[in-house]
């Protein structure tokens, strides 16, 4: 980027390549790196931690599937691959006994306890220079962000009634 404040159209167009830029920077060796097979296998752990974090909800290769917008087949693949690294167990679902749900190992709950220090090292180390308001409001810019993209099934359903 230059000095040259951008327009709002500038701004707004450099988000999207700015974004693919993210997920390569998770890569940083920081504190604790992340291998890049291990960081793929995130994609799958983060859906099972945080879409089972309500002991109710329980997650399927299914879901899994359509979460990550991959066809069922390509699920199947990386959650065996989870597995395998003894990151996810599958269990009888506690609701119906027919169903296998996925469930974090120990081991996968502290791969992703590191990758959660990682990303942290890493946010700070990129941040470092940045004053404390504005790092700080950047995180809570993108939480509100992430938390946005939750509601994009419910908006869409809204918009089509």
């Amino acid at each position: 980027m230059t000095d040259e404040p951008m327009t709002a159209d500038e701004l707004l167009d450099a988000v999207g390549p700015a974004f693919s830029k993210l997920r390569r920077t998770s890569l940083l060796e920081v504190e604790n790196p992340v291998s890049a097979k291990d960081l793929s296998r995130t994609l799958v752990l983060n859906i099972v931690l945080e879409h089972t974090k309500d002991s109710a909800k329980e997650v399927t290769v299914g879901a899994v599937a359509e979460l990550l917008a991959v066809d069922p087949s390509v699920a199947s693949r990386m959650v065996t691959d989870n597995i395998k690294a003894g990151y996810l167990i599958r269990a009888a679902s506690q609701q119906d006994g027919r169903r296998t749900v996925l469930q974090l190992s120990p081991q996968g709950v502290e791969l992703m306890d590191r990758f959660r220090r990682h990303q942290r090292s890493a946010f700070e180390y990129i941040t470092a220079d940045w004053q404390e308001k504005d790092r700080l409001e950047f995180a809570r810019l993108m939480l509100k962000y992430v938390d946005s993209l939750a509601g994009l099934r419910e908006r869409g359903l809204a918009k089509d009634a």
